[in-house]
């Protein structure tokens, strides 16, 4: 089915234009242009610096921008900021509470700000944190403040979610964690906006990631698709179960490199690598052991964007 214009803008959660923010003589944001549909985790993936809180400070109402046009649900960030307020949701990377400030408090003080907020039994069930409702802020690990965040956020019962950095300073049990809840938040029907300097973290949430760098954007599209534009290289890694000859891999199409480490061997090459190395083992009855697959990543695609800016 061929999109309509008009089912392109009934599906647009935020519309920016031509985005522009000043600090002085310092251009944090130059010309953004970015559209966000709904029902997706959409990804702002960039350095630090890069202008990413920024941008989303302005589709959020927390800050002016000097030029340019913001659509969020409908309306005008700085000529709505009420009714935003209520149907957007917002943790960012420096958001803190008062060390004694008890959980449930917390969420009983953000929920007197909105006119239908959600039932904050109900969410601290959701996000694991029953348990810790008479806890003090000081006294939760870092993923537990976390959690607290995105309830916080959510108490509102929004239908944008921005989410600044929520993983910085976790460790990697708790990280995932916190992506589980992101997924859960995205498959409850909140359009999801993603700030992040993980690579991984991007890969793994995102339908979709804008690169930012330097106060702009230089590539919107989905994580595979833009990793595969960065570089088309693969390698495949294994532990022969009998001896083979690295002439017979290099005679195969696609392969353009083999290497050997003590019994591990690596072939390189691009398109159908994997598929025509391992038919050609599978024809001389060799087992693959210890097999690895390497293929370009959405960290390809950033350095080499960053690499080219560079060199301009």
């Amino acid at each position: 089915m061929i999109e309509t214009i008009e089912q392109r803008a009934v599906d647009t959660v935020v519309s920016v234009q031509d985005l522009r923010v000043r600090y002085g003589a310092t251009v944090a944001v130059d010309g953004i242009s970015l559209n966000i549909r709904r029902g997706e985790i959409f990804g702002i993936l960039g350095p630090n610096g890069a202008g990413k809180t920024t941008t989303v400070e302005c589709i959020g109402g927390l800050r002016t921008p000097d030029e340019g046009t913001i659509s969020v649900l409908g309306l005008d960030p700085r000529r709505d900021r009420d009714e935003l307020r209520e149907r957007v949701g917002i943790q960012l990377q420096s958001s803190e509470l008062p060390d004694k400030l008890r959980v449930g408090e917390a969420l009983e003080l953000f929920a007197a700000f909105y006119s239908d907020p959600a039932d904050p039994a109900e969410l601290l069930a959701l996000l694991g944190l029953s348990e810790k409702r008479d806890a003090r802020f000081v006294s939760l690990s870092g993923g537990q403040k976390q959690r607290l965040s995105i309830a916080l956020a959510l108490i509102g019962s929004p239908q944008l979610a921005i989410l600044d950095e929520l993983t910085t300073g976790l460790d990697p049990g708790a990280r995932r964690e916190t992506w589980k809840l992101i997924e859960s938040v995205r498959d409850a029907g909140v359009t999801v906006l993603l700030v992040t300097h993980f690579m991984e973290e991007a890969e793994r949430l995102c339908d979709r990631v804008a690169l930012l760098h330097r106060g702009r954007i230089h590539a919107v599209d989905t994580p595979a698709a833009l990793a595969a534009g960065a570089d088309a290289r693969q390698q495949l890694s294994f532990v022969p179960s009998a001896p083979l000859a690295d002439e017979r891999l290099l005679s195969l199409p696609d392969v353009t490199d083999v290497s050997r480490h003590g019994e591990r061997l690596t072939v390189s090459g691009s398109g159908d690598l994997v598929a025509v190395v391992m038919t050609e083992l599978g024809r001389r009855q060799v087992v693959p052991m210890q097999t690895r697959i390497q293929q370009s990543s959405l960290d390809d695609a950033f350095v080499a964007m960053t690499d080219e800016q560079e060199d301009r």
